[in-house]
């Protein structure tokens, strides 16, 4: 049985915090010439959940076309960072090691869930090294719906595809630092791992139902105890 672990990214395994306020200032003074005047909630969001808030705030049209403006703007703007983003984030304690454990293991596939745009979530970890060992290919990003839960489903779906292996529910692992992480996996039925790294406490997180909480991935061993509870299969 493989497993299927699909990871957030900011806050859970990266802190770039700071960086989404002025990104999104500036890619809204680019599309509407407007200065921000109101910030969305970044936790648990998708991208083109924040573009559309962000559009309809500052009195501008928030159509499919508006959102893919303000997404080009958003990847121009990483793009012309991307040599300096190691000194705006880091990367958090355990995330490496953890990765390239399940980078070894063949019963293993790692993908995103994430609300950043492919793009954004290629920069964010390569900045650390850590874009080797996801398969960005089959992963569920933020400029696919305001919804994290499709999110999951499409990685779910492209994966299986891909692998030629039906993940059940009970073979994925969504993981990530928010409740929204946690009720996107709940919805398809997935196991769910909470890591209290970002906004959200150990507690709230087991509160918005999370199977396993860690404090954060510094544990390797408990990480992949929960991520991996069964042994892997024998040859």
């Amino acid at each position: 049985m493989h497993t299927l672990v699909l990871w957030d990214i900011d806050l859970t395994l990266v802190d770039y915090s700071g960086t989404g306020r002025r990104w999104y200032a500036q890619a809204l003074a680019n599309v509407v010439g407007k200065p921000l005047d109101h910030l969305p909630t970044f936790p648990g969001r998708t991208e083109r959940s924040l573009a559309k808030e962000l559009l309809a705030a500052h009195g501008a049209a928030a159509g499919d076309a508006e959102i893919e403006r303000i997404f080009a703007e958003l990847e121009s703007i990483v793009l012309a960072a991307r040599e300096t983003l190691p000194t705006l984030g880091r990367a958090l304690p355990g995330a490496a090691q953890i990765l390239t454990t399940l980078n070894a293991r063949d019963d293993v596939v790692q993908s995103l869930v994430t609300g950043n745009l492919p793009t954004l979530a290629g920069y964010k970890l390569e900045a650390f090294g850590l874009h080797h060992h996801v398969d960005f290919e089959i992963g569920g990003f933020g400029s696919l719906s305001e919804h994290r839960h499709d999110l999951v489903e499409a990685a779910m779906t492209q994966a299986s595809a891909k692998h030629g292996v039906s993940f059940d529910p009970s073979s994925v692992v969504v993981i990530g630092d928010t409740p929204a992480d946690v009720a996107a996996g709940r919805h398809h039925g997935t196991v769910t791992v909470g890591v209290a790294t970002g906004r959200h406490s150990v507690a709230q997180l087991a509160d918005s139902g999370a199977d396993v909480v860690l404090p954060d991935l510094a544990d390797t061993p408990a990480v992949l105890k929960a991520l991996l509870p069964c042994p892997p299969p024998r040859d």
